[in-house]
């Protein structure tokens, strides 16, 4: 396999893995299986196999999967569209995460397996703490995670949804098995900036952790296809439409945001959802990588086309001062 474009890459943390600053979220791929999976609808097949395609194409290098999104249902989806275009395990990236309610360290050893086995010959490269909620320590979890990548099972260890004290408590762990903590995976974009404030950026600036920001496009509100067209928002799967921010109020209060996107991206001849991730990936130098998902395959074109946007540190700070509080 090979991209029809060269990107940069960023060093995931200060481990062995380099990714696209772009990479694709899976949830998507879940086939409205479980819980988590009826977030979203059922994808064919085919639409599957043309986003995996597409971002391949764009340059994009990593995939982010997890056990919760469809019980494996996301990992073959993955599998299979990555197999269909001829990649090699060698030549991608793929992150899952380990789920931890109801659950004890020692279920990270005993289930690698059927996540291995849901991937279907990828290696799981990148192998993450989905959130803190294990009947475990944290402790106990990193030593879970530190045997696996002892064991050749994966290469690297992250963790979601962790706090300031609770990555630090991570990457102690993890540094007396001589293992870096690679990354935090976080909610973070130009609307969702809690941990410029919450101390989880400065710790892993102070620590060498890389920011994998999750939800970049703040679930589609930074296209400002909701602004244009409110009405779109009743027929959004799950519980998206309920939330705070896509209330009338909520729309006319970022509307500021997505103007300065729109003339930022009228400069760069661009959309304004690429201007979203560009300042993702670029306002914290090589510190935040991001995985917007996609559902449609023009959704993966625009999202990977970000890639080729650079932004001046003018503009940015433009971005900055418009989504300040």
């Amino acid at each position: 396999m090979e991209s029809e474009l060269v990107v940069e890459r960023y060093q995931l943390g200060s481990g062995p893995l380099e990714v696209s600053p772009i990479g694709l979220g899976c949830w998507q791929f879940s086939q409205a299986t479980g819980v988590a999976g009826r977030y979203w609808g059922r994808l064919p097949r085919e639409t599957v196999r043309q986003i995996v395609a597409v971002s391949l194409q764009a340059g994009v290098n990593w995939f982010d999967t997890a056990e919760v999104y469809g019980w494996g249902a996301s990992e073959n989806e993955l599998s299979e569209a990555l197999k269909y275009q001829n990649v090699k395990p060698t030549e991608v990236v793929i992150a899952s995460k380990w789920f931890p309610l109801f659950r004890s360290a020692a279920s990270i050893k005993k289930t690698i397996g059927r996540r291995l086995s849901a991937l279907g010959g990828f290696p799981i490269d990148l192998y993450q703490i989905h959130f803190a909620g294990s009947w475990s320590s944290i402790e106990r979890q990193m030593d879970a995670m530190a045997d696996l990548v002892h064991e050749g099972k994966i290469r690297a260890v992250g963790v979601s949804n962790f706090s300031a004290s609770q990555m630090r408590r991570a990457h102690a762990a993890l540094s007396k098995r001589e293992i870096p903590l690679a990354s935090n995976q976080v909610k973070y974009s130009l609307l969702d900036r809690d941990i410029e404030h919450n101390g989880v950026l400065e710790a892993a600036q102070e620590l060498g952790v890389s920011i994998i920001a999750y939800s970049p496009l703040a679930q589609g509100l930074l296209t400002g296809k909701f602004h244009d067209n409110p009405s779109l928002i009743r027929s959004r799967p799950g519980p998206r439409k309920l939330q705070k921010r896509f209330r009338e109020s909520y729309l006319k209060q970022s509307a500021p945001v997505i103007e300065s996107l729109r003339e930022i991206a009228a400069r760069h001849e661009v959309r304004p959802a690429q201007i979203a991730l560009a300042w993702v990936v670029q306002s914290q130098g090589r510190q935040v990588i991001a995985i917007p998902g996609a559902t449609k395959i023009r959704h993966a074109e625009s999202n990977a086309a970000a890639l080729r946007v650079r932004l001046s540190e003018s503009e940015i700070e433009e971005l900055n001062r418009v989504t300040r509080g």
